[in-house]
């Protein structure tokens, strides 16, 4: 048996996302510290809402990576073991890292919340925007994308699952793709509602805020191995894991590689840590032969315990 851990990114956040971890030690401590570290009581936003201030960029990236990581202290306060390889989706890779011990928690909340302000700030509102196309080939979407750019930009930019894939770009442009990837016999193609065209190239000046940011903390070796987002690959020195971040905010997140090379590595159980299951969907579209568990609250932690033990 070789266990992966996976983190999910933004989208997947609720309000009261944490309301059953009252009695984890382990979640009350992350919540202290990520409050501390902001300057903001991050835990009462996301217990109380409303979800219109959850959702807002600026406070998700941070809120998610402090649920993400909180789960996973839980996880292993109650015994559960390290797992062999890690990743996460997007915001994700940043929980992953630091439940590798690359980022301190303190730092991270600090980090995602500069990212999410540079990603919201490098594209005015209503000039960018995010499409999922269902039931297209990874090379068809391409084709799409360069049919409908004329001048603009719209790029595949999260490989989720085979024929599940999401472009983003200048909103004239997407849409113009998605009309041609209905006739190219898309099954569905629909603008999402995001406030950015997250990991197009419209996004490369959030990268250069990002890697001034990266490089006013202190980071550390993995502890367990993290398959990045942009490379498929698992860097152990220092700047390479930071180049790889500063390159995610403006390129494909790679996710269907991703499980490919943990499968590639041995791995038999996935575990998704964090709220939602929407990893476990998409790793479960990819690999049908993985065992896909998750953990969102203790009485799935546990179950996720007993499983993995037996």
């Amino acid at each position: 048996m070789k266990i992966a851990f996976v983190f999910p990114g933004q989208g997947s956040q609720t309000v009261g996302m944490l309301d059953a971890w009252a009695d984890s030690p382990a979640v009350q401590h992350a919540i202290g510290v990520a409050n501390k570290a902001l300057g903001q009581d991050l835990g009462a936003l996301i217990a109380q809402g409303p979800d219109t201030d959850l959702n807002l960029t600026t406070n998700t990236q941070p809120a998610m990576l402090l649920s993400a990581v909180a789960m996973f202290e839980a996880w292993l306060e109650a015994g559960g073991a390290l797992p062999d390889l890690m990743a996460g989706h997007s915001l994700g890779e940043y929980s992953a890292l630091t439940a590798a011990g690359v980022l301190d928690l303190a730092d991270a909340v600090k980090l995602v919340r500069i990212r999410a302000n540079a990603m919201q700030d490098a594209v005015p509102v209503g000039v960018g925007a995010m499409a999922a196309v269902l039931n297209l080939d990874d090379d068809q979407i391409k084709d799409v994308c360069s049919l409908a750019a004329q001048d603009q930009v719209v790029e595949p930019v999260n490989f989720n699952a085979p024929g599940q894939i999401v472009i983003a770009g200048h909103k004239e442009a997407v849409e113009r793709a998605c009309e041609i990837a209905k006739t190219a016999g898309a099954r569905r193609a629909v603008l999402l509602p995001v406030s950015a065209p997250f990991h197009s190239s419209l996004l490369e000046p959030a990268a250069q805020i990002l890697e001034q940011a990266l490089d006013q903390i202190e980071l550390h070796s993995p502890r367990i191995p993290v398959i990045n987002n942009v490379d498929v690959e698992m860097p152990v020195e220092i700047d390479d894991i930071k180049s790889a971040l500063v390159r995610q905010a403006w390129h494909p997140v790679r996710w269907v590689e991703t499980i490919q090379a943990m499968s590639a590595q041995g791995v038999t159980h996935i575990v998704e840590c964090g709220p939602g299951k929407v990893l476990s969907g998409l790793v479960k579209r990819i690999d049908k032969n993985i065992t896909v568990l998750s953990i969102t609250d203790p009485s799935s932690l546990e179950q996720t315990l007993n499983s993995l033990k037996n």
